[in-house]
């Protein structure tokens, strides 16, 4: 398989899980309550084996199975991403112990997970997070501090949390916990965003932690953050065209039925372009997605590269065919209900959410700058010259 086309099996998946979306989570996630964790959507994701498939799967798997949910049932792909988002490091990095305490529930749906980066004052720049981990003897510490636009905070059940455990080293100081929601001093409110998902801050009161806590190793956390977020990245993409594409579908339904100045409206040549542009620019952040994925799959040098260019071009696209969507169709798209009014809340969040789009141009320009570098490095090599 390339990174551009998709097997047939793939293809009926995808067909597959929207159908399911449709039937079976969206009539679930009309019942939840904005901005809160959706318990009995997670579960039937948890029956339908998605959720347990985070784990079994590739990034391919995930970016199609994020894309295929985003165009029937945003709500139901929004809580397997934030699943997966804040499980991952236990699958990726963390002890057999932690692994089979944690993982089968998540995996059914039963304990919600928490990824806890983001900071009051170390949003995009991870790497200036301040939550401190205090020494309290050996292999144990204290986290005092706060964390903020948390996925699934605060009713997750466990969450991992980043906190630095050596001042001043910048990425390298920084150690990745496993915290359970029962730790004492450990406290959470949820935030009112402008997409309802279950947002919100955690604060830490002297949280012990331990040995046993950690994931990866001391001082090393920084990896796993950035591990976790070269694989969703991509993924934030998918689900990013699998609302460009809902619109676009919408787009042609109503543009080839809406009569308008003595024919259909798809007949103006305004609009049949604007649609066609539409098209295009879905089309081709979808397969950068698909690329990116398969790099991370393959295990490709220029991950990070491709990962960030995957999510901004997608949530960019999102944005642009969204908003003329809603163009399209006028005043009924504005409407509380309507699937684009829907979409047009939803579609703004992920060019802000694990790195906006500027921090994905930097990431971008470092890793061409850095290529760059390397490559003159090994041309004013004597001996690589000879």
């Amino acid at each position: 398989m390339t990174a551009f086309s998709l097997e047939p099996a793939q293809t009926a998946w995808c067909a597959e899980l929207r159908a399911q979306a449709a039937q079976r989570l969206r009539p679930l996630a009309g019942k939840g309550e904005p901005g809160r964790v959706n318990r009995p959507l997670l579960a039937e994701l948890g029956r339908l084996g998605l959720l347990e498939r985070l784990f079994a799967s590739g990034a391919l798997d995930l970016c199609l199975m994020r894309e295929s949910l985003a165009q029937a049932c945003t709500e139901a792909e929004t809580a397997l991403a934030l699943q997966g988002l804040g499980a991952h490091p236990v699958h990726a990095h963390g002890t057999p112990a932690q692994r089979d305490r944690w993982l089968p529930g998540v995996s059914d749906g039963t304990a919600v997970a928490a990824f806890a980066l983001s900071e009051p004052g170390a949003g995009s720049d991870a790497a200036a997070l301040s939550l401190a981990a205090e020494p309290d003897g050996p292999g144990r510490w204290r986290l005092t501090g706060d964390k903020r636009w948390i996925s699934n905070a605060p009713e997750a059940d466990f969450a991992t949390v980043f906190a630095r455990t050596t001042a001043g080293a910048g990425a390298r100081g920084v150690t990745a916990f496993l915290v359970p929601a029962d730790r004492p001093g450990l406290t959470g409110t949820p935030l009112e965003m402008l997409s309802p998902h279950p947002i919100g801050a955690l604060a830490f009161d002297a949280v012990p932690v331990s040995a046993d806590d950690v994931l990866g190793v001391p001082d090393r956390g920084f990896r796993v953050a950035m591990d976790t977020l070269n694989l969703f990245r991509p993924s934030v993409g998918a689900f990013a065209v699998g609302m460009a594409q809902a619109a676009l579908d919408a787009t042609l339904t109503h543009t080839a039925r809406r009569e308008a100045f003595g024919g259909r409206l798809r007949d103006l040549q305004a609009v049949s372009h604007q649609v066609a542009e539409m098209a295009l620019r879905t089309e081709a952040a979808r397969l950068l997605v698909y690329a990116a994925a398969t790099a991370y799959d393959t295990g490709a040098a220029d991950v990070p590269k491709r990962a960030a260019m995957a999510k901004l071009l997608a949530t960019e696209t999102a944005q642009y065919v969204v908003d003329s969507a809603v163009q399209l169709h006028g005043a009924r798209a504005l409407q509380r209900g309507h699937l684009l009014e829907h979409l047009y809340r939803e579609v703004r969040a992920p060019r802000v959410y694990e790195g906006a789009s500027e921090v994905q141009r930097g990431i971008i320009a470092k890793e061409l700058y850095a290529s760059f570098a390397e490559a003159e490095a090994e041309a004013d090599d004597p001996e690589d010259a000879a």
